[in-house]
């Protein structure tokens, strides 16, 4: 199997089917065993951590600076002014 150079593979169809894998519906995840060896699985529902950017909204000011927003962003925490 080839990897794009963006990182991409495409799941074979049989894998997809028999896994119940969705295109644009299902979320999967990378997993490595003890020795090593990594494995594909479906996500399991409520394990989906929410975005930084989702988090961060609605939480800036006008009267933020860059650097505060950046942080915010990122998830970093920024003393109040």
């Amino acid at each position: 199997m080839r990897v794009t150079s963006k990182g991409q593979v495409t799941i074979p169809r049989k894998v997809r089917e028999s896994m119940g894998i969705q295109p644009a519906e299902t979320e999967i995840e990378f997993l490595q065993d003890e020795s090593g060896r990594w494995y594909i699985a479906k996500a399991q529902p409520g394990r989906k951590q929410a975005s930084r950017f989702r988090t961060a909204h609605g939480k800036a000011r006008t009267t933020m600076s860059t650097d505060e927003i950046m942080a915010l962003t990122r998830g970093e925490s920024w003393p109040s002014s």
